[in-house]
């Protein structure tokens, strides 16, 4: 179900390389199966170090960097989460400016 949704978004994105992290990861008969479907798409897969798919902590910490520089915030005592919360569900206000530099929010932030 995995490769076949990423081929779809693949598709739908015109991209043909697929950069798998988080604990699914590090499942390798997955890596196989990804790797197979960017190959036929002519495209390549990358798998980080099991080292760095155990959790999605950088990428966690990463958006909240982003989240920050483009002013969000959320004061620690009304800080809750849900476990089941769904990606497509976030507000990513920083992709709504396209002109921004990934550099410069990144300084900023820091």
């Amino acid at each position: 179900m995995l490769v076949e949704i990423t081929e779809r978004a693949m598709a739908y994105c015109d991209k043909k390389d697929v950069l798998i992290v988080g604990g699914v990861g590090c499942n390798e008969r997955l890596q196989d199966m990804m790797r197979t479907m960017c190959s036929e798409r002519g495209g390549n897969l990358f798998a980080t170090d099991d080292r760095y798919c155990i959790d999605n902590g950088a990428m966690i910490a990463y958006t909240g960097l982003l989240a920050f520089a483009h002013g969000l915030s959320t004061p620690m005592e009304e800080s809750t989460f849900t476990q089941r919360f769904r990606t497509d569900e976030v507000l990513a206000v920083w992709r709504d400016r396209e002109s921004s530099n990934m550099n410069n929010v990144i300084e900023e932030a820091c």
